[in-house]
């Protein structure tokens, strides 16, 4: 019978792996996790508490039987040579074997010494008590509270005594297998001691470095948030200065107008109305785009961001409040990134904004926008107020205008450069590079035009 070679890719069970399924999601995995958290969280409020349990277990478990046992010598499974104190000696000997468990992690090389020196004196009257566990535990706690550099005096001190111990064993009991039982305990109590510290100290870490990467975040977002701010307030002062500019100078001619020639103080009307629902649209669709509400494909309500191509009806509203704006253009301006040509488009924007704003209605702007190999070129030059009252150099600090357009051009490594032009009027000059950055195999996007 032939047998499907698929079946054998199948698992025998259908049910598809599930996250539940995973050993540390077991009902009672959670459970014991639950409860070593509750049990950390009690031992950080009340220490104490837990240092009292594992005294009072130890002081149960292994000084209980050496008071209750008979005193014939044999209690211990086989014939020693080690000798039986009366029971308040052995009581004494107990306690100070096992008190100083109470300081094991608040005091750990202090336990230890007590206990280590109760030991030896124990041994120099040739007892033994089933409450020398003490010694590993105070071993123990000292790895893993205790100062490192210690450990190897302490581990030294250790095998001495417990040597003194495989030494006074019977004769039955070989000397090296009683010595290696004896260091065998030692070494299990100092690595538990150190995989306890070293586990301890990478969750720490771990801790840490969550604690750091969520201040990183936090900051990152302030920081893009801070970002987000200062490019909304670009393209606001961008949009609502240039448009507010034209819709002022153009109020300021109809009304002048108005008596002398109505249809003139008509058609300044029109073109304010023009100019308001532009300036509307740019609002929407930048403030539509910030909205945090989610907008079906099927009907989007956003439009293209503003390039080269538009700067031909940019002049025309500028022509409309009163200059006179001389647009030429050099190479393939076409092929240039969306981005650069948003960057030109704003950048042409303030500059002609300014041109009315300081240069007034009558004033004649000569604009040309060049590409030469991978550099761009923004030439604005204005004749300034037509009375010849020399315009003045406005600050960095007063507003977004030259600011912001040197913010555009830094974008593309460029810079701009703005003050009076010699012959009177105002001149500004902005230049972008356009060569892609290092790293990347995009030829750069103006190299057609360059060439042209």
């Amino acid at each position: 019978m032939d047998i499907d070679d698929t079946a054998l890719l199948e698992p025998a069970d259908d049910r598809p792996f599930a996250e539940a399924d995973l050993p540390w999601n077991h009902p009672l995995a959670r459970a014991l996790s639950r409860l070593g958290r509750r049990l950390k969280q009690g031992d950080r409020k009340r220490p104490w508490i837990l240092d009292a349990t594992v005294t009072a277990v130890v002081a149960l478990l292994f000084c209980v039987p050496d008071l209750v046992h008979d005193d014939d010598g044999r209690h211990h499974g086989f014939d020693t040579q080690f000798t039986h104190l009366p029971w308040p000696g052995t009581l004494a000997l107990q306690a100070g074997l096992v008190l100083p468990l109470l300081w094991r992690r608040r005091r750990p090389s202090l336990a230890f010494a007590l206990i280590t020196a109760v030991f030896i004196l124990q041994l120099a009257l040739g007892v033994w008590l089933r409450a020398d566990i003490a010694v590993l535990i105070a071993l123990y706690s000292l790895v893993l509270h205790g100062e490192l550099r210690r450990l190897p005096a302490a581990c030294a001190v250790t095998a001495g005594a417990l040597g003194l111990v495989a030494v006074r064993l019977p004769s039955d009991v070989h000397v090296l297998d009683a010595l290696f039982f004896l260091f065998s305990t030692i070494t299990a109590a100092v690595a538990l001691g150190l995989a306890v510290r070293i586990r301890r100290g990478q969750l720490a870490v771990l801790r840490d470095r969550a604690t750091r990467l969520e201040v990183e975040r936090d900051q990152r977002s302030k920081l893009a948030a801070a970002a987000e701010r200062t490019r909304v307030a670009r393209e606001m002062h961008d949009i609502v200065g240039h448009n507010l500019s034209v819709i002022i100078t153009l109020a300021d001619g109809g009304a002048y107008a108005s008596d002398l020639a109505p249809e003139r103080g008509k058609q300044a009307l029109l073109l304010i109305g023009d100019t308001g629902r532009q300036a509307l649209g740019e609002l929407r669709r930048m403030l539509g785009v910030l909205r945090e509400q989610t907008r079906t494909p099927a009907t989007p309500e956003l439009s293209p961001q503003p390039g080269i191509g538009d700067i031909d009806g940019l002049c025309e509203r500028i022509r409309a409040a009163g200059p006179r704006v001389v647009h030429r253009s050099s190479g393939e301006l076409g092929t240039l990134d969306r981005g650069v040509q948003l960057a030109v488009y704003r950048i042409v924007q303030e500059a002609l904004t300014n041109a009315l704003k300081h240069g007034g209605p009558e004033t004649r702007v000569d604009l040309l926008v060049s590409v030469e190999d991978t550099l761009l070129h923004i030439d604005v030059h204005d004749t300034g107020p037509a009375t010849g009252t020399p315009r003045s150099r406005p600050h960095d600090d007063e507003g977004h205008g030259i600011p912001g357009m040197r913010e555009r051009a830094a974008l593309y490594n460029g810079t701009v450069v703005a003050g009076p032009a010699p012959g009177g009027g105002w001149t500004l000059r902005a230049t972008l590079d356009l060569t892609p950055p290092a790293g990347t195999d995009l030829a750069p996007s103006a190299a057609a035009g360059g060439a042209a």
